[in-house]
C-alpha cells in the first residue's frame, strides 16, 4: 500500500455540484473527495479512501478499471483525460458518468484531480433518441411500404386468393407497427421521472407475478421458477415490463410445440447485486439485434419488432440501475440475465418464510438447490 503524505482538497470544494476526487496516480487511490462525489458514488470519503477503482466500476462495462488506471497515469504526466464511465454505487446502482482528469500539484506532491458528473439523464435521453430515430427509419418505413405496396395490389387484382393472401400481410404488417408502438411507449413509461408505483418487493413474488401472466397467455409454455436465496428488489411497470418480455420471447422463438423457459433468482456471485436469468433451448439471438442493443454506432438493416421488444427490456432494467446480458447456451439455447440492485426488506418482512401467497404453482417447487442447466459468467 502507497504510503500518502496528508493531502485534501480545499474546503470550498464541497460547495460545488461537481463531484471532486484527489487520486494518487500510483495506486488509484482516493485521497480526498467533496460532499457531491459522495452523493454520485454513494460511499462516505472515510470509505471511499478505502476503496479500489475496481469496487465502484461496473464490472460488465467495456471501460474497465485497469483503463481508468491507465488515464490516472497519462494525466499525472500532463496530459488531460475526459471520457464517459460506468460507476457501481454503494447501493448497486449503475449510473454513468463524464469524468475529467487532470494534475494538481499540492504542498504535499503530485496529484490527479477528477472532475464527475452524474450524465446518466443525458446519456440515456441520447440513447433512446438514437433508438426512435432507428425505429423510424426501420421499422415504420418499411411496414409502411409493404401496406402501400399490397394495399395496390388488393386494388388492381381479381385474384381472391392473391388479394386474400395481400390482405394477411398487410394485417400481419399493420400488428408489427401497433406492437412497436406499444414498445416505445413502455420505453417511454420506463424512463419518465415519476417513481410513485415504485416499491419493495421480494423478487420471487414479483416474478411468480409475471410469469402467472405469461402462462395464461401461452397455456402451452413450461414455465418454472427457482429461487436460490430470499432477495428483494423494487419493482414497477418497468420490471413487469422487462421480465414479460423476455419470457414471451422465449416462447414465442421457440420450435418446440411446447416451449420450456426456466426462470432463476439469486444473488450474483461477483457484486451481490440481484440476478434473475431467463433460459430457454431456442436458436440463438442474432448477433446483429445484440449489435444494435449494445453498440450504438452499430448500423443495421435487420432492426425490426423483436430487437425493440430488446430495447424495452434493456431500457426498462436500466431505469431501475441494473443491467441486462445475453449469453449463448451449449448445446442450444440463450440465457438472458437481469441484474438489479438489491434492497433491504422492508420492516415487518419475514425474511426466512414463503408467505402463502408466494407459494409457486404446482410443478415449480424444488427441494434444495437445483443443478445450474448453464455455466455461470460470474455476472456482475
Amino acid at each position: 500500500m502507497v504510503s500518502h503524505p496528508d493531502s485534501s482538497l480545499p474546503p470550498e470544494y464541497d460547495t460545488l455540484r461537481v463531484g471532486i476526487a484527489l487520486y494518487d496516480p500510483r495506486d488509484g487511490s482516493i485521497l480526498d473527495a467533496n460532499d457531491r462525489l459522495e452523493s454520485i458514488f454513494g460511499y462516505g470519503r472515510v470509505e471511499l479512501r478505502t476503496l479500489d477503482v475496481d469496487r465502484y466500476t461496473a464490472n460488465t462495462y467495456r471501460f474497465s478499471a485497469s483503463d481508468f488506471r491507465e488515464r490516472l497515469g497519462a494525466a499525472s504526466s500532463g496530459d488531460s483525460q475526459a471520457f464517459t464511465w460506468r460507476v457501481k454505487r454503494g447501493d448497486g446502482e449503475l449510473i454513468w458518468v463524464r469524468v475529467h482528469l487532470s494534475r494538481q500539484q499540492l504542498d504535499a506532491g503530485e496529484y490527479v484531480r477528477a472532475e464527475i458528473r452524474d450524465v446518466t439523464d443525458y446519456y440515456d435521453a441520447t440513447h433512446r433518441e438514437e433508438l426512435f430515430w432507428r425505429i423510424l427509419r426501420h421499422n415504420l418505413r418499411n411496414k409502411a411500404s409493404v401496406i402501400a405496396g399490397y394495399a395496390e395490389e388488393i386494388a388492381d387484382g381479381e385474384d381472391t386468393d392473391r388479394m386474400r393472401a395481400a390482405a394477411e400481410i398487410i394485417n400481419a404488417a399493420a400488428m408489427d407497427l401497433g406492437d412497436t408502438a406499444e414498445s416505445v411507449k413502455e420505453i417511454q413509461q420506463a424512463v419518465a421521472p415519476t417513481t410513485g408505483e415504485r416499491r419493495v418487493r421480494k423478487a420471487t413474488r414479483a416474478i411468480r407475478d409475471v410469469v402467472a401472466d405469461c402462462r395464461r397467455d401461452h397455456p402451452e409454455a413450461t414455465l418454472t421458477v427457482t429461487e436460490r436465496e430470499a432477495l428483494w428488489i423494487d419493482v414497477d411497470s418497468a420490471f413487469s415490463h422487462a421480465l414479460t418480455h423476455a419470457v414471451e420471447n422465449a416462447i414465442v422463438h421457440s420450435d418446440d410445440a411446447r416451449p420450456t423457459v426456466e426462470l432463476r433468482v439469486g444473488r450474483s456471485p461477483n457484486t451481490g447485486r440481484v440476478e434473475i436469468a431467463v433460459a430457454d433451448t431456442n436458436p440463438p439471438i442474432r448477433d446483429a439485434e445484440l449489435d444494435a442493443l449494445f453498440r450504438p454506432e452499430a448500423r443495421t438493416n435487420t432492426f425490426h419488432g423483436s430487437g425493440v421488444g430488446l430495447f424495452v427490456m434493456r431500457w426498462c432494467v436500466e431505469s431501475l440501475g441494473g443491467e441486462i446480458s445475453f449469453e449463448r447456451r451449449s448445446p442450444r439455447g440463450n440465457t438472458v440475465r437481469l441484474y438489479l440492485p438489491p434492497r433491504e426488506p422492508p420492516s415487518g418482512s419475514d425474511v426466512s418464510a414463503r408467505s402463502d401467497s408466494e407459494s409457486p404453482p404446482k410443478g415449480d417447487e424444488r427441494d434444495g438447490e437445483r443443478e445450474e442447466i448453464d455455466r455461470k459468467t460470474g455476472g456482475s
